[in-house]
Formats: structure tokens, sequence, C-alpha cells
């Protein structure tokens, strides 16, 4: 569990295009096996310490005569900034991932001064 003192909490919010491999032939509609994306993701101010970030699926547009295989995560998690990590493995053919996130953490409080 993570407890935040003081009085300023933020929330942060967005949405994020991981891939779109359709319509170059990129590795995730082409490929198989073990293929993994990566999406910076920068938050709008930096927290006190890295936040609690939750990933979910928002939109994924897979082939329906393959395998529907995925996994997607938050990763290298820091105060100004995190990663949208997708896999997928075996046969599964994925055209495109859209991806929303929500960031909770301690935030600075203005009315604290610093010594």
């Amino acid at each position: 569990m993570l407890k935040i003192g003081g009085n300023a909490l933020g929330v942060e919010r967005g949405s994020v295009l991981v891939f779109s491999d359709v319509e170059d032939g990129g590795i995730m509609w082409t490929g198989e096996g073990p293929r993994l994306a990566r999406r910076p993701v920068e938050f709008s101010q930096p927290f006190l310490a890295p936040p609690v970030v939750l990933v979910t699926l928002e939109m994924w547009d897979i082939d329906q005569t393959s395998n529907q295989r995925a996994d997607i995560t938050a990763d290298e998690i820091a105060v100004d900034r995190f990663d949208v990590v997708f896999k997928t493995w075996g046969d599964t053919r994925v055209a495109r991932v859209r991806v929303g996130w929500l960031a909770i953490g301690q935030l600075a409080d203005p009315e604290i001064w610093k010594l």
C-alpha cells in the first residue's frame, strides 16, 4: 500500500497509441514468437516519488484468425515518466494498440517550506 503524507495528491491520466503496425508491416502484425513494444510517457509535472501507475487496454485491433495473447504493464516508473510495455507471442497478429493510463502519487505541497 502506498501511504501519501501531506495534502498534495496528484492524479494524472492519459491515453497513448503504443503502435500501429498494420500500415507498414511492422513486427507485431507480421512477426511470430515473442515480441515487445515499448512507449515512453512523460507526466505533466514530476511527483515527489515514483507514483502508482495503472495501464489498461483502450483499443486493440487484432487478427481474428490467430490466438489473442497480450501482456501489458507499466515499467521503469520514475517521478517524471514511465514506459508502457505491450508483449505478445506465438502466432498472434496485432495491428494496433492504444493504452489508457492513470498515475497517482504525492506532489510537492506549496504550503510546506524547505529549510
